[in-house]
């Protein structure tokens, strides 16, 4: 049978060209879509990568594992410009940094909040500091800093010492920090809890969060207080707190001197918002828990293996906290989850701990191939 090629568009009855409804506007970043709830002014130049609007995902498998009618969602903030929730907090930053007349920013990171500094700084026009703990930052989220421009300093010691550094270096010289002891950090970071109930319709019964320095969840708090005092929310969440075990100052009630663990996002052992998140915790009538490296890793397996999701392996400790604690998860209940940072963030862990590894020394053969296939 020979196949004639079309001299013009087959003809269709009825057809209708859809075009984009005129009242479908774009993303403008989240200052400009949540500008009544955040302290700039028009004079406050914004600074944007267009950050936000990252997607609440349902996870079916997950509900399936917490039963009890449970529904359970991820806010999937790895989807930002740079790759984690520290976009949020950034755009604020640096907007209001530049609204200042910096010319200089630092940073203490364990990776992404260097990255999105450096971003952010570099579209504002100013120099990027980091300071990091040498050898514990992610190789994805390193390589991001240094293609964006930051000039980073590595030192001897963990994240608490690097911070130690920055504060001293932004009290005694002319760079602003922009660590989330910037409260426009925790400004920019509580639209993340206006996205969910916006999505929602409400605010879920509870919210699951990885805690490292403690800043996110002390944001997300505030964001769900402040919508509900405008009447946008009918109830307030739980909020549970996961940090991991090996870096957990909150069960030990004091800070960890050698944090240890493989979820380098939340290796942190005196979190510098301390006071706020034991605030949002008690307020809400929330806890904090620890998980171990194992049960993050089975949980950063179970998401990306069953619902396609890659996170970095600090992102799964709030999906490894909900699956520890999910016999405390009331009936019919709504929960959310936040997945802080895109795997590919670290690559690393991502091929080290994959029970997938590559089959490699295959000849070119579709015999060879489909027996390796299982065919």
């Amino acid at each position: 049978m020979t196949v004639q090629p079309l001299t013009s568009p087959p003809s269709v009855s009825n057809s209708k060209i859809i075009t984009p409804s005129s009242d479908v506007k774009p993303w403008p970043g989240l200052i400009e879509n949540y500008r009544p709830y955040l302290p700039v002014t028009e004079n406050t130049p914004v600074v944007t990568l267009l950050e936000g609007n990252t997607p609440l995902i349902p996870v079916p498998y997950i509900s399936q594992q917490v039963g009890k009618g449970v529904k359970v969602f991820v806010k999937y903030d790895g989807l930002n410009p740079t790759g984690s929730f520290k976009d949020r907090g950034m755009t604020m930053a640096i907007s209001k940094a530049k609204e200042d007349g910096a010319k200089a920013v630092i940073c203490a990171s364990t990776g992404n909040t260097s990255a999105a500094a450096a971003a952010y700084a570099t579209r504002a026009g100013m120099r990027p500091f980091v300071i990091i703990p040498d050898g514990y930052v992610a190789l994805g989220k390193l390589a991001q800093a240094l293609l964006y421009g930051a000039e980073v300093i590595a030192i001897e010691g963990n994240f608490d010492d690097a911070l130690t550094v920055v504060k001293n270096m932004a009290k005694d010289y002319p760079v602003t920090l922009v660590n989330s002891l910037n409260p426009y950090r925790l400004e920019g970071q509580k639209t993340a809890a206006f996205e969910v109930v916006d999505v929602l319709g409400d605010a879920p019964d509870w919210l699951c969060i990885p805690v490292g320095n403690a800043g996110n969840i002390s944001a997300y708090w505030m964001g769900f207080c402040q919508y509900h005092s405008f009447g946008k929310t009918n109830k307030l969440p739980k909020m549970m707190g996961f940090q991991a075990a090996g870096a957990a100052p909150f069960m030990a009630g004091e800070p960890v001197t050698n944090p240890e663990t493989l979820a380098t996002a939340i290796r942190i052992g005196n979190p510098a918002n301390w006071e706020k998140a034991w605030g949002a915790k008690d307020a809400s009538q929330g806890e904090f828990n620890a998980v171990t490296d194992e049960e993050i890793l089975e949980a950063y397996r179970i998401l990306a293996a069953q619902e396609g999701i890659f996170c970095e392996p600090a992102s799964a400790a709030s999906v490894a906290g909900l699956l520890k604690v999910k016999e405390q998860v009331p009936p019919e209940s709504t929960v959310v989850c936040v997945l802080t940072g895109n795997g590919l963030k670290d690559p690393d862990s991502a091929i080290k701990h994959s029970k997938n590894q590559v089959k490699s020394g295959v000849k070119p053969e579709l015999s060879e191939i489909a027996e390796v296939m299982g065919f």
